[in-house]
């Protein structure tokens, strides 16, 4: 019996263009996504396919973020800045004109709101009176994506450059950075327990970096046919998902790094084009896929049981 068993539940349709990112929510079931048509929409995983649409912005949103301090969503809205948005009231609550550059990631901490943009910048903005902060300009090339790691309070910023830099988020002074891949960074998560990153990369390989050994290299798969867009955590951190331009979602096994199971279009009537976020949420252990084919899908992951001793 294979490990772990793969099932099609829906296909979310609504947007009219390529759905580029996804967010949690403060429930299990409820999740949001934006895409090249400007709409940000809430969906609800016990309603199939019932999008409400949420806000509707005028260019494409590749980042989206669910704040749970605020319980606001922070939408990126691509060559304008941020809007933070009530999206129980479907109201805009606050923006700020940040870059005339794409904003490709937004992460939040206690006290800030951080953006990566396509100008090479990370921008710090206060989350209490939406003023920015600093600026951090360490590249020309797009900052794609980041990641925090509270345990020793850094983020990890991937670029195109290749590189990966990390900066303390008491200061935002670089600690580290590193050439990482062979092209662009794409996809940044650091492990439940903080101690290690793993990047994914358009050259389609993944790494893993040990944390405390001033980020060493332990770890390289070649993981995909193409660029990798996106990895996520399953709730019990035993497992990962990742999201490729080869059209494909993969599931590993997280402690060896080891591939499990193919998610695609000829054998679970998967995605027809590249496929760009994903979200494994705590309702059921389903995990969401956003796709260039406009469409979203969600998966019934199941993991075989260990055989008990009699």
């Amino acid at each position: 019996m294979s490990p772990i068993q793969v099932s099609k539940l829906h296909a979310f349709t609504g947007h009219n263009d390529c759905v580029y990112t996804l967010a949690s929510s403060v429930s299990d079931s409820v999740f949001f996504s934006g895409g090249g048509d400007g709409m940000v929409v809430k969906w609800d995983l016990t309603q199939p396919n019932q999008g409400e649409l949420i806000a509707r912005l005028p260019n494409s949103v590749y980042a989206l973020h669910h704040d749970k301090k605020s319980n606001l969503l922070i939408a990126g809205h691509n060559y304008e800045g941020i809007h933070l948005l009530d999206w129980q009231l479907k109201q805009e609550v606050g923006s700020l004109k940040l870059t005339s550059a794409a904003i490709f990631d937004i992460v939040t901490t206690e006290d800030d709101i951080l953006v990566a943009t396509g100008e090479g910048m990370i921008i710090i903005v206060d989350r209490n009176d939406l003023r920015i902060k600093m600026k951090l300009a360490p590249s020309e090339k797009n900052a794609r994506i980041l990641a925090i790691n509270p345990k020793v309070d850094e983020v990890a910023v991937g670029f195109s450059d290749n590189f990966i830099r990390v900066f303390s988020l008491r200061d935002y002074k670089l600690k580290y950075e590193f050439k990482a891949h062979e092209n662009s960074v794409f996809a940044l998560s650091y492990t439940p327990d903080n101690n290690f990153l793993i990047s994914g990369s358009r050259d389609a390989h993944l790494k893993l970096w040990d944390v405390n050994s001033a980020y060493r290299q332990v770890n390289e798969v070649a993981a995909h046919l193409f660029a990798i867009n996106h990895l996520t955590f399953s709730p019990s951190g035993e497992y990962f998902a990742t999201a490729s331009m080869d059209k494909s979602v993969k599931v590993w096994l997280a402690s060896e790094m080891k591939l499990l199971k193919v998610i695609d279009k000829a054998r679970h009537a998967g995605h027809g084009t590249s496929v760009n976020k994903l979200l494994w949420t705590n309702h059921q252990n389903q995990l969401i896929s956003a796709s260039d084919d406009r469409s979203i899908s969600v998966w019934d992951v199941r993991f075989a049981q260990p055989n008990l001793p009699a």
